[in-house]
């Protein structure tokens, strides 16, 4: 059974569909979900799936191109939220430098106040890093994220950055790109990870894996990039879904299934 370990179902894009793309997910294989909401707009449908459904869990935070939306209500809104049951981290947080929607020295500072909130919550967090490898890695350092660690989502650096986020406590996760033809460096890092700290997810409707890319991504598509990362390591498709299921179930802290 495989777990989605980043997913936006309440998206729009599934408006017309939802049930069902659930519904496929789980024919696929797909035994958890976790659904990410990042701003005002997506945090309140994010919960609401999470209690529609039970093996829909919740993370709630504040993403890097809305930093600049960003109030102290709102992390006080964040906190209160985890409280909930269903949530199971902060995120995603972190930094963009490709879209030009927030100034850098917003997004840092909201993203040091996320990572001082799962501190003090003792809740992983989730990083969404784009363009921006170093600058995660140091202020990640500088506010000992590593006491909480968590999850570097859709895995776009470089062996080397990879290395200091495992040193911090961090999960690699990896998405629709590692199936890409073309995608050398992924393949090359997810070889370097150890088999433990692997993670898989879509992203879903966004990053769709081979054979779909171009159209809608779904949840159920985990499994594509489950096989690619199975057929790197030479080993049986069944075994990577375990081995990223049990590590998903460790991160977040969700209680075992029943094999």
């Amino acid at each position: 059974m495989l777990i989605d370990t980043h997913a936006h179902l309440n998206a729009e894009q599934f408006d017309e569909d939802r049930d069902e793309v659930i519904a496929r997910a789980r024919d696929n294989g797909v035994d958890t979900i976790v659904n990410i909401g990042f701003n005002r707009e997506t945090i309140p449908t994010c919960i609401e799936l999470a209690e529609k459904y039970d093996f829909i869990y919740a993370v709630v935070g504040w993403h890097p191109q809305d930093a600049i939306t960003m109030t102290d209500a709102d992390l006080e809104w964040i906190e209160e939220l985890a409280k909930h049951p269903k949530v199971v981290g902060i995120g995603e947080m972190g930094l963009d430098y490709y879209w030009d929607t927030s100034p850098k020295d917003v997004q840092k500072e909201v993203f040091r106040k996320q990572i001082r909130l799962a501190r003090k919550l003792q809740m992983p967090i989730i990083i969404h890093d784009r363009d921006a490898h170093q600058d995660i890695i140091d202020i990640l350092r500088e506010e000992k994220a590593e006491e909480v660690g968590g999850i570097m989502h859709c895995f776009s650096g470089s062996s080397e950055i990879a290395k200091m986020a495992l040193d911090m406590n961090f999960y690699i996760s990896f998405g629709g790109p590692l199936t890409f033809k073309n995608a050398k460096k992924p393949k090359e890092v997810v070889m370097e990870v150890p088999l433990d700290r692997l993670l898989i997810e879509t992203d879903c409707p966004y990053l769709t894996p081979h054979p779909f890319r171009g159209k809608r991504n779904e949840t159920g598509y985990v499994r594509y990039v489950c096989e690619e990362m199975a057929n790197l390591h030479g080993m049986s498709y069944e075994e990577m879904a375990k081995i990223t299921s049990d590590n998903a179930r460790r991160v977040f802290g969700l209680p075992p299934i029943q094999r």
